[in-house]
């Protein structure tokens, strides 16, 4: 996650979103395309996850996505009025408000990852420690690594089955270079 995004990534981000995906309620998209003309208020948004834990935030949700289709909170109120928190926007665009998207990010792409920053407001207990982190980062490179070799041994069997030399070849090498990098 990035500690700072230009306006310039966040504007190539929601154009992004918003033609990938239908949002539950229209209001999100004038939300949306709202801020992307309006360069001081978003230079003052943050995309996060748990923005419930902020002081004024708004959640939005894909038509895809079991979250809630749309919510505001400012200090202790929470809103399902998109009318309410547009409102809002218009007349404090230099308070920050962060942004949490609901919708399908598994594996995260890399359009939202490049706009996605560490929320400030996210209680202690939930933050992941970095051995944590970097057990899961082991997982994940081992899953791949293993994903991998079962890739390329299913296409050295193809080649030695059609008896295509060149391409045994071609494989058998893959093979020594992967067995390389594991070592």
């Amino acid at each position: 996650m990035t500690a700072s995004v230009s306006v310039d990534e966040k504007k190539e981000f929601v154009r992004w979103f918003l033609k990938k995906y239908q949002m539950k309620r229209r209001e999100c998209v004038w939300i949306l395309n709202y801020l992307i003309s309006h360069e001081t208020l978003l230079s003052n948004v943050h995309f996060v996850e748990e923005a419930h834990y902020c002081p004024r935030a708004m959640v939005m949700s894909v038509n895809t996505s079991s979250g809630i289709p749309f919510r505001f909170y400012k200090g202790s109120i929470m809103t399902a009025d998109a009318e309410k928190s547009f409102h809002d926007l218009r007349l404090h665009p230099d308070e920050e408000m962060y942004i949490q998207l609901n919708f399908q990010t598994l594996p995260p792409s890399p359009e939202y990852l490049a706009v996605l920053e560490e929320n400030p407001y996210m209680p202690k207990y939930l933050h992941i420690s970095e051995k944590d982190q970097q057990i899961a980062e082991n997982m994940l490179s081992d899953s791949i690594q293993l994903f991998q070799e079962e890739q390329l041994r299913k296409q050295i069997d193809e080649a030695l089955d059609q008896g295509n030399k060149e391409r045994f070849y071609e494989l058998s090498e893959l093979w020594k270079e992967l067995q390389g990098r594991e070592n």
